[in-house]
């Protein structure tokens, strides 16, 4: 099918969808409906400070959900196999680590195939109910790592739920397989249709009418139709389709109950149907990732910005660790044109690298990519971020960087993170199971370009260089500012910038600073930034 005409900033919003319906739901995780509308009450917005946990976590529904879908790419983007997807898993996971559960043999399901796939035993017969058990076999995990399979299958259902099966059958069989299937379906085809009962009677008609995932989507549809309180559905849910009737740690059926329940008494808005999945309980940022995707597919960013702001709290920041330590450091505008482009290749299509293939470029409505101003008693208040359009000769975007009170004492900062935020390198990863295990992406040696351009409308010159932060004794954060240049109103200036040599301290972000000597306010508008090896031959 050809490619819808919005498909990447689609993508996009399906991508931070996902990364924020698991932020959401993740400090509360595998809390019951009961516990969390007791100490939580009903999940409207993010509640990760109540609990005293990171906004911003590694957690194997995103890991899984980003690094699998590389079995395309490794294969020259063609139709893989489930026994080419087992190897991804094995070429990018690190035992024990990352990714996964590690939660034992015959306990997690991931972690028991993973084994199999180690000892020798590919897909699907890795993931199959003979070798595993049907309980072990129709966990959730398929469900959760299946949103990239929709989306580089834009408008074709079929397709996406044929892809969902392969992925799927490397850990999961049964009703995994066909709850993986319906989630995959709806996803895709929210490309180019809205209508959510066509979604979801799409979806089923790709799966065996006698297996349970039909029946109980027939069950919530037709209740759905007779009661209006969506807290009544969620009992029925509980009492034909509960954790008391289905074993294991996470099983698929009441979860997938969860997703559909949500997007029907949703009323097709982003907010209050994260809101239900996730007041409701159980394994609540794996359904809310799910649905939080297919709303941002279906809806746009524009579904998105309709309730609270979700987006400026998270800036576009996810991890994904595994071993290419590389890609660990990452944001959801890299991600989405990474998934873009196997749906172009898919499609017969060249890749699109904007701005000459820019490391940050902007180039999509409210993308920050990671960038955020310096919170510290120097700089705190003097600067705010926003994305907005032109001031860029070579695409449509560029980041505003509004100071205010930046004078002697009080510089203006913004950055993105290079390798491990200061602030995660207290143990919290470790301590839940999910390691944030990175390389740098920055190093000694490479070069930074990147063009500034001072809005002509400021009232005075400012000071601007490019920086970086490097890791020193005790791991504190040290800074290092790179060359100089006044920017007059109006002022293009490109900045390239080889990195020094810091003795082998990683470099944990690189960002721009703004100072003056009198008080001055304006904006500054960082059109992109390259990052190379070599020495670049092209302005960026």
């Amino acid at each position: 099918m050809p490619l819808p005409i919005d498909y990447t900033e689609r993508v996009y919003a399906g991508v931070l969808g996902k990364i924020i319906g698991v932020y959401l739901g993740r400090p509360f995780e595998g809390w019951s409906h009961e516990r969390i509308t007791s100490e939580l009450g009903e999940i409207n917005y993010y509640v990760h400070d109540k609990l005293s946990v990171p906004l911003i976590v590694t957690d194997d529904d995103i890991s899984g959900t980003f690094t699998f879908l590389r079995a395309l790419p490794d294969n020259d983007n063609c139709p893989v196999t489930p026994a080419q997807i087992g190897r991804t898993w094995l070429n990018y996971i690190i035992e024990g680590r990352t990714i996964l559960w590690w939660g034992g043999l015959g306990n997690s399901t991931e972690h028991t195939v993973y084994l199999r796939l180690k000892s020798g035993i590919e897909a699907p017969l890795s993931g199959s109910i003979a070798l595993n058990s049907k309980v072990v076999a129709e966990q959730i995990g398929s469900q959760i790592f299946i949103d990239g399979w929709a989306m580089v299958s834009p408008g074709d259902p079929e397709r996406a739920a044929e892809m969902a099966r392969r992925a799927a059958a490397v850990s999961h069989d049964g009703e995994a397989i066909y709850g993986a299937q319906v989630i995959a379906a709806m996803e895709a085809y929210a490309f180019v249709e809205s209508d959510i009962g066509k979604l979801i009677d799409t979806a089923v008609s790709l799966i065996p009418q006698d297996s349970l995932i039909y029946r109980l989507i027939d069950d919530i549809r037709s209740w759905h139709a007779h009661e209006q309180d969506w807290r009544r559905a969620r009992e029925l849910i509980a009492e034909h389709y509960g954790y008391d009737r289905y074993g294991g740690n996470c099983h698929m059926v009441p979860n997938h109950a969860l997703i559909i329940h949500a997007l029907l008494y949703g009323d097709d808005d982003f907010q209050k149907s994260l809101m239900i999945v996730n007041t409701s309980g159980w394994d609540t940022d794996c359904n809310s990732g799910n649905l939080g995707c297919l709303l941002g597919i279906k809806n746009g960013l524009a579904g998105i910005e309709t309730g609270p702001d979700w987006r400026g709290p998270v800036a576009d920041r996810l991890y994904l660790p595994t071993a290419d330590g590389g890609r660990t450091i990452t944001d959801a505008v890299t991600e989405a044109f990474q998934i873009t482009n196997i749906g172009r290749a898919l499609a017969g299509e060249e890749p699109l690298a904007p701005k000459a293939g820019a490391r940050f470029h902007f180039e999509l409505p409210g993308a920050l990519q990671g960038f955020k101003p310096e919170d510290s008693s120097e700089v705190r208040g003097t600067v705010t971020v926003s994305n907005v359009v032109n001031h860029s000769s070579l695409g449509e975007r560029s980041l505003a960087i509004h100071y205010a009170g930046v004078a002697t004492g009080r510089a203006a900062r913004v950055a993105t993170a290079t390798f491990i935020p200061s602030e995660e390198l207290a143990g919290y990863f470790e301590k839940r199971g999910y390691e944030l295990i990175a390389s740098p992406t920055l190093y000694s040696g490479q070069s930074v370009r990147a063009v500034v351009i001072a809005e002509e409308s400021d009232l005075q010159a400012v000071n601007c260089n490019l920086f970086i932060k490097v890791y020193g004794p005790n791991d504190t954060l040290e800074l290092v500012r790179g060359p100089e240049a006044m920017l007059t109103p109006g002022t293009v200036h490109e900045f390239s910038w080889r990195i020094p040599d810091t003795a082998g301290a990683p470099i944990a972000e690189v960002g721009v600073e703004i100072r003056s000597e009198k008080r001055a306010n304006g904006t500054v508008y960082w059109q992109s930034a390259h990052r190379r090896s070599t020495p670049p031959h092209h302005p960026a």
